[in-house]
Parts: C-alpha cells; structure tokens; sequence
C-alpha cells in the first residue's frame, strides 16, 4: 500500500509539474502569436480575433518612412555598440577568466553590474554623467550606453568558453616557442569564437531592444524603433507596428536558428 501511495504521490508530482511547464509555454508564446495573427488583419484597428485578413498592412509598412529611419538608426547604434562591447568584453574576459586573485572576481562582478542595475536608472545616470562632462546627448553618447549595457552579454559568454579552455594546449604552444600574441589568435580565438559569436548576438539584440538608455540619450533627431512603436501604439494605435513586430518576430527566430547552428546558443545560456 505505501508502495502505492509512493506511485501516485510521484505521478501527481509529475502531472502538476507538467501543467505548470505548459501553462508557462502558453503564457510566454500566447502574445507572440497573438500578435503575428492580428498582423494579418484587413481591419483598421488592433482586434483579436481580425474581422478578415491580408497582406495590407505589410505593404503599408513598405511605405512607412518613419519606421524606416528609426530602424536605420537602432542598427547603426546596435552594430557599433555591439562591435564596442566585443571589443571590451573580449578583453575583460581573457583578464578574468583564469585568474585566481579576489580583484580579479569583483572585477567579473563590477562587468555584470549593468545587468542587476534598473535599466531606467541607469539611463538616467548616464544622462547626468553626460551632462556634468559637457557632452551634448548624441548618437556617440547613445552609443557608449548600448555599450555599457551590452558588455555583460559578451563576457559572461566569452568567460564560459574561456573556462573550457584546456590550459594544456596554451602551454604545448608556449613550449613550442610561439608567443602570446601567436597563441591568441590560433589557438584560443578560434577556440573560443563560439562564445564571443553568441555574446555578440545578445549584446546586438540587448542593444536594439533597447528603451530606457535610448529614452535619456538619444538627440530630438535621433528616432530610435522602440520608441517610435510605443509612441505609435499609445497616440493611434497603427496596425502597421502589428506588421512590424511580425517582420522582427520572424527575423530574431531567423537569427536565434542561425546563431543555434553557428555556435549552440542555447548551450551557452544555461
């Protein structure tokens, strides 16, 4: 009987498990879907379910210029600030990575700090930074913030494949004669391309998602998409940001597919 007892007990576990997994599943994929559906509306207005559908507001969105010059923008910020927080977060990482010294942990933790800070005050700060240095809000101070921002992704990726790093094949180069500069670039980039690839594709996408730092540090001339669709949706509520957010549904998925392939995404966030 207790053996009994013990199966149901653990079947009932597992049923409830379950149905909390799949309602999470729903809760998460429920909006994406939603919206992808009331993109193919005919109507004139954000309605669920859609009186009819077509391809309507995806050729309005062809036409739609100011959608189309804060995309512009949100790349042009998102490629240079993600090429920037390569950069750094590279660099930061192979400091890091190995080293045994206490410095070297708050400094890992000092790294990752953007990512606990609340975003809205963190943008906020920088624009006071700014603004004491002298610096007029630009697309440069828009583009160190995504930078500040962006950092984290690329070194705790970078760090986690730098940790897998047999330390035996940095030292049968080094007993071959190969310098250090040598031994970076054939042996432990290549090694570790996989990680920097995918930090880079989060700091791209931490970047053009983006609305608190943009919010604070971007000029009346710099239209930023994020923005540009909330300020769509809270004035007229344009069914043409409903054909937009289908378009970059589609393409981060696109990109997530590819990035899974190149380098195993998925993997590296666990």
């Amino acid at each position: 009987m207790s053996r009994l007892f013990a199966a149901l007990d653990r079947l009932s576990f597992e049923i409830l498990l379950h149905l909390m997994a799949l309602l999470a599943v729903v809760l998460l994929l429920a909006p994406t879907v939603i919206v992808l559906v009331v993109s193919f509306t005919d109507g004139l207005s954000l309605r669920f379910p859609p009186p009819g559908y077509s391809f309507r507001w995806y050729g309005e969105l062809m036409e739609a210029w100011q959608l189309h010059y804060a995309l512009k923008n949100s790349l042009t910020v998102a490629v240079l600030a993600t090429l920037l927080a390569i950069g750094l977060g590279v660099l930061a990482a192979l400091a890091v990575a190995r080293s045994p010294r206490l410095s070297a942990r708050l400094l890992d933790s000092f790294f990752l700090s953007p990512l606990i800070l609340p975003a809205l005050a963190f943008g906020l700060s920088s624009l006071m930074f700014f603004s004491l240095l002298g610096w007029p809000v630009s697309v440069f101070t828009l583009v160190l913030g995504h930078t500040v921002v962006c950092v984290p992704y690329v070194v705790r990726n970078t760090v986690a494949a730098l940790t897998q790093l047999q330390p035996s094949l940095l030292e049968g180069s080094a007993s071959l004669g190969a310098s250090r500069f040598y031994t970076f670039r054939r042996i432990t980039l290549p090694l570790v391309r996989p990680g920097i690839l995918s930090g880079g594709f989060l700091a791209f996408m931490a970047s053009f998602d983006n609305i608190p730092v943009s919010l604070f540090l971007r000029d009346a001339a710099t239209d930023m998409l994020p923005i540009r669709m909330w300020q769509d949706l809270e004035g007229r509520l344009d069914v043409t940001i409903a054909a937009l957010s289908g378009v970059l549904i589609v393409a981060t998925i696109g990109g997530i597919a590819v990035m899974e392939r190149l380098t195993g995404l998925s993997r590296r966030l666990v």
